[in-house]
């Protein structure tokens, strides 16, 4: 399996065992499903009676659940939701793209990368970032879990059908890991 890892902050944000686009150019896309996830529901130990104080009650189903993307929960992505005043304005998300942009070819030049991929990084840029921005109003935005300002932002969107997500990250700003 391999693990794909944000080569700024080091958070792992991508796997092989989803379908990966890399014909994008320095932008791929992965695609995401969307399921109903309980609350809380990571924090339940197996074979833990979480009743046992409350004298046998089980909840009777009435648990919230709340819809996420698979991505999102299996690398504990935190969404920046619009409603909540989170998801950046256009302007601010572009000058975050900036900075993500200066502190890529940085990583890239310390790790030593090839000449040519440096030089598709920065050929390439321009044009990734100019389709990110003309469609940003439809994008939902993550983050990684260490919540590091500075590094990717993961874009949700939905394919033509309106029902299936997308991920889209940047190839460059990707470190492959395999485990």
């Amino acid at each position: 399996m391999i693990i794909y890892t944000d080569i700024v902050s080091g958070d792992e944000l991508l796997a092989d065992t989803y379908k990966i686009n890399k014909d994008g150019g320095l932008l791929w896309e992965a695609d995401c499903k969307k399921f109903m996830k309980k609350k809380n529901e990571d924090f339940e130990l197996e074979g833990a009676n979480p009743s046992a104080e409350e004298g046998g009650d089980q909840g009777g189903g009435d648990e919230e659940a709340v819809m996420v993307h698979d991505i999102e929960d299996q690398f504990r992505l935190v969404w920046l939701k619009t409603e909540e005043g989170m998801k950046p304005s256009k302007d601010a998300f572009k000058a975050h793209l900036k900075v993500y942009m200066k502190k890529v070819l940085a990583k890239l030049e310390e790790k030593g990368a090839p000449a040519e991929t440096i030089e598709e990084f920065k050929t390439g840029a321009p044009a990734a970032v100019k389709k990110i921005l003309g469609n940003y109003d439809n994008y939902d935005v993550l983050m990684g879990q260490s919540m590091d300002g500075d590094a990717m932002h993961i874009l949700i969107d939905f394919r033509e059908d309106g029902v299936t997500p997308f991920a889209t990250l940047w190839k460059h700003g990707l470190v492959e890991t395999k485990v």
